[in-house]
């Protein structure tokens, strides 16, 4: 009885036995050729195999299955194309499916660091304009009086809208509120979209809320759209130090920090002026029309360039390649490979619309939970907590200051121009002493330890001429030293951003200074107004009162000299979370709202 699998033909015999190679072996080839020349198409392929086949040719067994190990080996190749693809051309990857090619990672993106600089700088800026501009009178302006009868038109959104004081001061910090929630979201969405793309979706909010500001009716509308302006500028304040702190010269980093910091006490400055100018000779709605039209470009901006890589996070240009990748870990992780067919293409999206809820619920599940392990690292890291507590005191002062400075100024020394006269100061001291800092700690030599040693002195003597500037009986005297003081007190800018930039490792600074900003508000500037106007109540005296505010910065001092002891580590250099990029969860981060990368 011949056996169908072992031979392509009924009449020829099987062999009898293995050692029987005289007569039998050199039958079979004559009649092998013969069936294969044979009219007949079905038997010249040969038939499946038999419960006991022989042991097929390796070419066979490569030609048709792919062994675990191949798959394996395909998934590993295609990841190690991805890690060496920074230094690459123009790279194709092969898995499963078909071949992406990568985009040219050679052409260089259209910043330069010093275009990007001037332009962070000039966001900045437009920020804290807005900040000014809805404080000042023009914007602003007043309520609407009654007197004996007679009653006086109001100006400005207070006029507007008839708002009582508790009012306007909801409305002037409303957009905290969306800062300080969105802050921490930005700086955890970091980790799984692109952050350049990110300050784009960031500024869209921004324009929107400043465009809708013009178009509010009533005190929730207005409300509601400064609290979008906060949201909008969070993903900002949490992802631009960081790229800036990438692109600087490695000898002016904090330089350029300061550089940047320097915008805020100018463009509140310019807030006021402007918002001065446009609510008087136009009207308050148009100075939130020109500042959406002034960011808008910015915001199409972060779009339309190709998206800027932040060190410590997976490439945005090898985004286009990680679904290929996906899709070979998991058929590797299956123990199959995906084959094209109208049959696997179907059953995958079947179960792909099962599992869409449970994915995007386990995705948010992922994120909260990435989010709280890395606050805990935060918490845990000893040199960026003194630092934050340190920040948190000095702001304390610093708002008060801004705040309650002219009113205490007004009534310890009778200024009859006390807003402009602060106002001065401030400006003044605020950009050459954060200009100074920088630099300074560029000059010593940027370290953790020099940034504790700079902002320790910095604020100890700056206490001291402030302090100094509220016992003097003059006002001549008390200007040169509060003037002195500023100058000292600003000098800090650059230096707390270095340490909260430096402390922890590259895909943490984002939440590094999204935490800074909300700790330093929440417990800082935010209830600083309120409680000094309590002490003021009780003591009754501007001069005690401010003293005894003054006094703080001493607390800040020493805590920052208490971080000149800590063991300290520049993690700057730290790209451990690359390594994530063997990981499924690592194929997800494509830049959001991306179209796609130029090939």
């Amino acid at each position: 009885m011949v056996s169908p699998s072992e031979t392509g033909q009924a009449g020829t015999p099987p062999p009898s036995a293995p050692d029987s190679s005289s007569s039998a072996p050199p039958s079979p080839p004559p009649a092998a050729p013969q069936s294969s020349q044979s009219p007949s198409p079905p038997q010249s392929p040969p038939p499946p195999q038999s419960p006991s086949p022989p042991p097929l040719p390796p070419s066979a067994t490569a030609s048709e299955s792919v062994t675990p190990i191949a798959r394996k080996t395909t998934a590993e190749a295609a990841l190690e194309t991805i890690a060496s693809a920074t230094t690459a051309g123009t790279t194709t990857v092969v898995v499963a499916t078909g071949a992406v090619t990568m985009a040219d990672s050679s052409n260089p993106s259209w910043f330069t660091p010093k275009r990007l600089l001037a332009i962070f700088c000039v966001i900045n800026m437009l920020n804290y304009v807005d900040r000014g501009a809805i404080a000042s009178n023009g914007v602003n302006g007043t309520r609407r009086t009654c007197t004996d009868g007679i009653c006086t038109k109001g100006t400005g959104i207070q006029g507007a809208f008839n708002l009582n004081y508790f009012e306007d001061g909801v409305l002037s910090s409303a957009f905290m509120v969306g800062l300080l929630v969105a802050s921490p979201i930005f700086a955890s969405l970091a980790k799984t979209h692109n952050p350049f793309r990110l300050i784009g979706v960031g500024l869209s909010v921004w324009t929107f809320a400043a465009a809708g500001c013009g178009c509010s009716f009533n005190f929730w509308s207005i409300t509601i759209f400064r609290m979008l302006v906060g949201v909008g500028e969070a993903s900002f304040i949490s992802l631009a130090a960081p790229f800036i702190d990438d692109n600087a010269p490695p000898s002016q980093k904090t330089a350029w920090l300061a550089i940047f910091y320097m915008c805020i006490p100018t463009g509140i400055a310019l807030g006021y002026v402007y918002g001065g100018l446009v609510g008087g000779y136009t009207n308050w709605r148009v100075a939130f029309w020109v500042e959406a039209c002034l960011m808008l470009p910015f915001a199409i901006l972060g779009f339309v360039i190709r998206p800027l890589q932040l060190k410590g996070f997976f490439p945005s240009s090898k985004s286009s390649i990680m679904p290929s990748v996906q899709e070979a870990l998991v058929d590797s992780k299956d123990g199959g490979v995906k084959v094209d067919g109208d049959a696997s293409t179907a059953s995958d999206d079947r179960s792909k619309k099962k599992s869409s809820l449970s994915n995007g619920a386990s995705k948010v599940m992922k994120q909260v939970s990435r989010f709280w392990g890395d606050l805990k690292v935060l918490l845990a890291d000893k040199v960026y907590v003194v630092n934050v507590l340190g920040y948190i005191s000095y702001n304390f002062v610093i708002g008060a200051y801004s705040y309650w400075g002219p009113k205490a100024g007004y009534a310890i020394y009778n200024m009859s121009n006390a807003d402009l006269l602060f106002g001065g100061i401030t400006i003044v001291c605020g950009i050459f002493g954060t200009l100074a800092g920088g630099y300074i700690l560029d000059h010593i030599n940027s370290t953790i330890r020099n940034a504790f040693k700079l902002l320790s002195g910095a604020t100890l003597f700056g206490a001291v001429f402030c302090f100094s500037s509220f016992l003097s009986p003059k006002l001549y005297g008390f200007v040169i030293l509060f003037s002195i003081g500023e100058l000292l007190v600003f000098a800090t800018q650059a230096p707390v951003n270095y340490v909260c930039l430096h402390c922890v490792k590259p895909s943490l600074r984002p939440l590094s200074m999204a935490m800074s900003t909300v700790s330093i508000h929440i417990f800082g500037d935010v209830p600083s107004s309120p409680l000094v106007g309590v002490l003021q109540d009780y003591v009754n005296n501007w001069r005690e009162t401010a003293l005894i505010l003054t006094s703080i910065l001493f607390i800040a001092a020493a805590i920052w000299f208490g971080g000149i002891f800590l063991h300290s580590v520049d993690r700057f250099n730290e790209d451990d979370d690359l390594k994530e990029v063997s990981t499924l969860e690592s194929s997800n981060r494509t830049p959001l709202l991306d179209v796609g990368i130029e090939a």
